[in-house]
């Protein structure tokens, strides 16, 4: 049976499948990585802070990982703007875009896609993420084949005091002890490491954490606080002064001495009487008991600043632009939470995807490409209108992407799907608006469509008319008109004269406007103008008509009567 060709990774590392299924970095009694810790920020002064620094810069980092963690242990604020920067990230919804079009690439983002749906990723992406702080994490990738399928069954956070930058470059991360944990540092097997580099400023590795950055607001505010509980501490209690005489015995100093104590912490105490005690009100004085407080929440504001790009998501503060202030600080940390999400991104395609693709379906000349951050804000109104209108001038649209830029699920079958209602109607904007809203009604009742059909107008509205009216015919018989009915027909026969000035104003109005809506808007401006003359004038013959004719016909009765 021929021997399948070693795969190799796009930086040219081979990958080594025996390494795959092993845990080769967990911590161990009887090797140089170990779950002991020192805790190098208990005395920390700035001769010391900055010899562990330049240790670090060095190498020897080991000092430094462990004063980073300790800062997250012991600086309330430093804590919870780091994990609020961390979990930002490690929540925001994952996709995977494949290569390109084709069967193969969309088959190699399905095999990603589904491995993404695990319970523990999120804690993974955080724990990931600890390189915000330190400048670097390392995750030990534990393989597992089932089936013929390789894939990662375990993400594993390791101690960053297990590893150790390369002394040349200070780029590569190195294993501290090698595979066995006591011999020399050796390269990271491919495909078995994630190593996250998050840097916050440009620079080598070890120098670009944030950690190294707030090391020193660190070390001056943990001697503010310090302080501050000293004057607390202190705080209220009288200064005490005994006096003696010149030819006091040592017993007797010895006891005022002891006296004085217990004034302080019994209010009690017994001493010679040739001897006197002073108290001295401090409470009166001027000491700054608002310093040390000050100190640092000026601290805290520049961590808050350093982590999240800003200060008003941590602790409102009033300023001189409102609301706005608040919108230009969350668009500062969204801009940074978009970057950090960006970097993470980067790091799982080049250490992750990559090897999960090639060990299952082969090389491939370009890979699925994971994207993590929150999606684009869609308008699906305006989407689905536009590809209404585009659909109606022929374009082909896929009706299956519109449903899900729309949000909606698809259809479990024939029978629960939606009938479609019909072609929509393209509405009508500016003159052609107005033209239609001014235009009168074809309709069979209308007693302008009668005119039009009477004088010899459009075929089609005869044939409106003769329809309406055969139906009218099915519904109740035809019946003889009537006086008045012949009176209202010979005062339509010149309608458009008298109608005509009353009109004038709005054609002029409607030629000067651009859409319906600013038409209605400016139609009152028009009432003063109408000519209404000549109308007044047919209505009044009308009415004197139809009186006459009411008249006759009322004479007529009483003769038959």
């Amino acid at each position: 049976m021929a021997k399948s060709p070693q795969l190799i990774m796009p930086d040219g590392r081979p990958l080594v499948r025996e390494k795959l299924d092993k845990e080769i970095a967990a911590p161990s009694r009887a090797s140089v990585r170990t779950i002991h810790s020192g805790h190098p920020a208990q005395g920390l002064t700035p001769a010391r802070l900055g010899s562990l620094l330049r240790q670090a810069e060095n190498g020897d980092a080991i000092a430094y990982f462990e004063l980073a963690e300790e800062m997250e242990e012991k600086d309330l604020h430093y804590l919870a703007v780091l994990r609020t920067r961390k979990l930002a990230v490690a929540r925001l919804p994952i996709e995977v875009e494949p290569a390109d079009d084709s069967a193969e690439a969309k088959g190699d983002a399905a095999l990603v896609e589904t491995w993404l749906k695990r319970d523990m990723l999120q804690l993974e992406l955080f724990d990931m993420l600890d390189a915000i702080g330190k400048g670097i994490s390392a995750t030990e990738i534990v393989w597992d084949q089932t089936a013929e399928l390789w894939q990662p069954s375990k993400l594993c956070w390791r101690d960053p005091r297990f590893f150790e930058f390369d002394r040349v470059n200070g780029v590569d991360l190195l294993l501290r002890g090698g595979e066995e944990g006591n011999g020399e540092p050796s390269l990271l097997p491919a495909a078995k490491f994630i190593t996250h580099y998050h840097p916050s400023k440009s620079g080598l590795p070890i120098r670009s954490g944030l950690a190294r950055i707030a090391a020193w607001g660190y070390m001056f505010k943990n001697f503010a606080i310090k302080d501050w509980v000293t004057f607390l501490e202190s705080y209220g209690h009288p200064l005490r002064i005994g006096k003696y005489g010149p030819n006091e015995s040592e017993e007797n100093k010895e006891v005022l001495h002891r006296a004085l104590y217990e004034l302080g912490s019994d209010a009690a105490a017994a001493f010679p009487e040739t001897m006197s005690v002073e108290f001295v009100d401090r409470k009166a004085g001027t000491a700054p008991n608002d310093l040390w407080r000050s100190h640092a929440e000026y601290i805290d504001d520049q961590l808050s600043k350093a982590v999240l790009g800003q200060t008003n998501t941590t602790d409102a503060k009033a300023g001189g632009l409102g609301s706005g202030q608040a919108n230009v600080h969350n668009e500062v940390r969204g801009d940074i939470e978009e970057f950090d999400a960006m970097m993470l991104a980067g790091t799982l395609n080049r250490d992750l995807v990559v090897p999960f693709v090639m060990f299952n379906r082969g090389p491939r000349k370009a890979y699925p490409r994971l994207k993590i951050g929150r999606p684009d804000e869609v308008d699906a109104k305006a989407d689905i209108e536009n590809a209404t209108s585009l659909a109606g001038l022929g374009v082909k649209i896929d009706k299956e992407q519109m449903r899900e830029r729309a949000g909606l699920p698809a259809a479990k079958s024939d029978d629960d799907a939606l009938a479609p209602q019909g072609p929509a109607q393209t509405p009508q904007n500016g003159r052609e608006a107005i033209d239609g809203a001014l235009a009168p009604k074809t309709t069979a009742t209308h007693p302008l469509t009668r005119l039009k059909s009477a004088s010899g107008g459009d075929a089609s509205a005869e044939d409106d008319d003769e329809a309406a009216l055969n139906a009218s015919q099915t519904r109740e018989p035809p019946r003889d008109p009537d006086a008045i009915d012949l009176t209202v027909d010979e005062l339509l026969d010149d309608w458009e004269p008298q109608i005509a000035p009353m009109l004038a104003p709005v054609e002029m109005l409607a030629g000067e406007v651009s859409d319906l809506s600013q038409l209605q808007a400016r139609l009152t401006e028009t009432i003063g103008a109408m000519e209404t003359a000549r109308f007044e004038e047919m209505l009044a013959r009308g009415g004197f008509a139809a009186r006459l004719i009411e008249m006759a016909g009322a004479r007529t009765d009483r003769e038959k009567g």
